[in-house]
């Protein structure tokens, strides 16, 4: 199937018995009857999920038998990484945000000083500057970052790009 997205593929691969399914035929099963013998499905579980798979594009039916075309991950991949919106104009600081930030998540602190304090430099851009922000606000927007509020605020108070003053905290200019 052109055009199929991560997604999707991994919708279609989600259910167990579609998995076993389509590695059979990936493995070299032409028949349902290999596929039944390969992965120990029962023939109408076979049946229901070759049903999907080629309905779905990942399986064709011929003449010769059962077929992959495995360009459909490369595709889903190629397809996916065109919807990329660089999260800074400088390359070099989209390059570091990339390696610490998917999905809007920090999915872990970077080790070196200098990769943080770009990270850091990101991450602030939550708070308007201006406003005062309680410390249970600060933590429920730096939560949606990552669980580790606590050593998040940490980081942003020690970077001095947030101030704190009795439990209020504000962004630095």
């Amino acid at each position: 199937m052109k055009g199929m997205n991560a997604d999707q593929l991994c919708g279609l691969l989600a259910e167990p018995s579609r998995l076993r399914t389509y590695s059979a035929v990936v493995l070299g099963a032409t028949t349902p009857e290999q596929v039944a013998g390969s992965t120990g499905l029962a023939a109408p579980e076979v049946v229901k999920a070759l049903q999907r798979l080629i309905k779905g594009g990942l399986v064709n039916a011929s003449t010769t038998g059962l077929s992959t075309d495995e360009t459909v991950f490369k595709d889903a991949v190629r397809g996916s990484r065109s919807e990329w919106v660089p999260l800074d104009p400088d390359p070099a600081r989209d390059n570091v945000l990339k390696s610490f930030i998917r999905y809007e998540r920090l999915t872990h602190f970077p080790t070196f000083p200098e990769k943080l304090r770009i990270v850091l430099e990101y991450l602030v851009q939550s708070f308007e500057p201006g406003l005062t922000y309680p410390e249970s606000e600060v933590n429920e927007i730096l939560n949606r970052w990552h669980p580790d509020h606590a050593a998040l605020r940490r980081e942003l108070i020690d970077a001095r790009l947030l101030t704190r003053t009795n439990s209020i905290y504000s962004r630095t200019d």
